[in-house]
């Protein structure tokens, strides 16, 4: 799916030797340090930097940090205490607040590196499409491609409802219920279905499904 030109880094600077100097050994042994050099520090350079920073499909957590300030979102996922009103657990005066506290205020816990990869890449997508149901199956069939399919469907009363055929993981459910990053026109809202649930725990046929099932939602 990708448009993006392919960019070669490499320098070849043997180019650089004509064909008089064929036997002059020592010119062409600086040539060649000089090659190893480039291939060292030009090529390998911008290589690890192409996979390391600017391709979010691969980029690691210094490439996605970089890139969470140009799209201007958070990696990481802040959760507020029960009720401000309780001490926090376990430190009012004489821990007198056992059973009638809560944890701290504010907890924040940060995405794993493939949890950042999704936000990131859907986000991307969030801020470039038109919002025509095309384009985001497209992509979207593009971005869950290993996983199953996945597509928008219109609802036609300024409302829209994302499909996901398959079972969705835990790191994947929480990046869509935190992140508002499914891509819809202005005003319209949206919500998201899963018709590819594994059976409820301990309720498949003969309770085949123990370590092998999931929660119901409700």
């Amino acid at each position: 799916m990708s448009q993006i030109q392919l960019f070669d880094p490499s320098v070849d600077v043997l180019r650089a030797l004509l064909w008089q100097y064929n036997e002059a050994a020592r010119l062409e042994g600086l040539v060649r340090q000089k090659q190893d050099w480039y291939d060292a520090n030009q090529t390998a350079f911008w290589v690890d930097w192409e996979r390391d920073v600017f391709d979010l499909r691969t980029a690691n957590d210094f490439g996605l940090a970089v890139w969470s300030i140009i799209l201007n979102i958070p990696l990481a996922i802040e959760s507020s205490g029960d009720d401000v009103d309780k001490p926090i657990w376990g430190f009012d005066q004489y821990r007198e607040n056992f059973n009638n506290g809560n944890f701290a205020g504010i907890a924040s816990s940060s995405l794993t590196t493939e949890q950042k990869r999704l936000v990131l890449r859907l986000r991307y997508f969030q801020l470039v499409n038109d919002g025509a149901v095309p384009e985001i199956n497209r992509f979207f069939a593009y971005l869950f491609e290993p996983l199953g399919p996945a597509y928008v469907v219109d609802g036609y009363e300024m409302n829209a409802r994302y499909v996901f055929g398959f079972p969705m993981t835990s790191d994947l459910e929480l990046v869509l219920t935190e992140y508002d990053l499914l891509p819809r026109p202005a005003g319209v809202r949206v919500d998201f279905v899963i018709i590819g649930e594994a059976d409820g725990w301990g309720f498949g046929r003969y309770h085949e499904t123990f370590n092998n099932g999931n929660f119901y939602h409700g």
